[in-house]
């Protein structure tokens, strides 16, 4: 499988996300943006990464989203353990290994959401 990060990840993650099935989005949402950054990631990728979820559909990009719901900020290890499927979203959450910024409660269940759509992205 593609390295994380990388143009093939990103492209295999959008691939999956385009037929992972209906976005768990709160009542009347359109459209959530979360933003993932990981300040000492290699200089050699993204030090950020956006998804956009809507009911219809579900999306990711390197970089950053200035109208983004939700700001997630964790190490890159963390990002790659997260990724990989080692680690869940609820255990880092609850050590405090991710630092949230925006609605928290909308993001635990997006992120284990993307977890089950592509729990194997870095193999």
């Amino acid at each position: 499988m593609a390295d994380f990060l990388s143009d093939d990840w990103f492209e295999s993650l959008n691939d999956t996300l385009r037929n992972a099935g209906p976005v768990p989005m709160k009542d009347g949402s359109s459209t959530f943006r979360i933003v993932l950054e990981f300040p000492d990631a290699p200089t050699s990728v993204p030090h950020a990464i956006t998804f956009t979820l809507s009911a219809d559909a579900a999306s990711v990009s390197a970089g950053d989203h200035l109208a983004a719901d939700a700001l997630v900020r964790l190490t890159y290890r963390d990002a790659l353990a997260l990724a990989s499927g080692t680690f869940d979203s609820a255990t880092a959450l609850r050590e405090g290994r991710l630092k949230v910024r925006g609605d928290v409660n909308a993001i635990v269940p997006l992120l284990s959401w993307l977890q089950h759509a592509h729990p194997t992205a870095t193999e």
